[in-house]
């Protein structure tokens, strides 16, 4: 199970990386390209969506078959187990969270810079065309 959990936190890594570079003053030379590369990059990462709702179904089952752990009825180093495994579900919850809020920034804010394009362009269009 970890390997799905290293591969989501590249993902949102990924796109935060993207999403930063997309969004930060002063590379209007790369811009182009970057916007070019991250439209292409949307539909592969639309991927993250379904994996992000299979590991949170993953999530909620293991909490649901988790015995549960009162401070009489088990043993110290149970009841720190027990901690350590609701701590790693909400750490796993949180990267959930952020890897599908990074998408939608990611993807917003792509469509934005090509809509702003195509705004610039028609806006060149008609100062040549007068």
């Amino acid at each position: 199970m970890a390997l799905e959990w290293v591969v989501l936190g590249y993902a949102a890594a990924a796109e935060a990386i993207m999403l930063l570079l997309l969004t930060i003053p002063g590379l209007d030379g790369l811009r182009k390209g970057l916007i070019a590369v991250t439209r292409n990059l949307l539909k592969p990462f639309l991927s993250v969506v379904p994996f992000c709702l299979f590991l949170l179904m993953d999530i909620y089952w293991k909490y649901e078959t988790l015995p549960s752990c009162e401070s009489d009825s088990c043993t110290p180093s149970e009841f720190l187990r027990h901690q350590k495994s609701i701590m790693k579900s909400q750490r796993n919850a949180l990267l959930i969270a952020s890897a599908l809020v990074f998408y939608w920034l990611l993807y917003s804010v792509t469509h934005l810079l090509v809509k702003v394009e195509q705004l610039n362009q028609r806006i060149e269009r008609l100062k040549n065309r007068d």
